[in-house]
């Protein structure tokens, strides 16, 4: 891919109080978070659970193995790693262990990519 010249700036910086502003903004532990996240929905099986879990309020883990068509080992995996990130939590029900989404801002986000 080339390069036109028309594609970049003749200037080192158009608007310095912008730039200040925005830099100032960015929060690297943000950064750091949102990179997580966007690690862990990268992976299909996980983007998988994550969807389904979009879908109803709470689920059991043999539900959602049988949803994304995978073994309970795995699913069981898949989701601990989303609670380990704060976008999954859990709760037990004797033998059953039932998984639900944190918050309502996963869901968005899983709305809104899947336009």
């Amino acid at each position: 891919m080339s390069i036109k010249s028309n594609d970049i700036c003749n200037v080192s910086c158009f608007d310095e109080h912008k730039v200040r502003r925005v830099k100032q903004s960015i929060q690297e532990d943000e950064i750091s978070n949102m990179v997580k996240m966007f690690k862990i929905l990268c992976d299909e099986t996980r983007l998988k659970v994550v969807y389904a879990l979009c879908q109803e309020d709470e689920l059991c883990v043999c539900d959602v193995a049988n949803i994304i068509c995978s073994t309970m080992a795995t699913t069981s995996h898949h989701l601990r790693s989303l609670k380990m990130l704060g976008i999954a939590k859990h709760r037990k029900e004797g033998k059953l262990v039932f998984y639900s989404l944190v918050d309502k801002d996963i869901r968005k986000l899983i709305e809104v990519a899947s336009y």
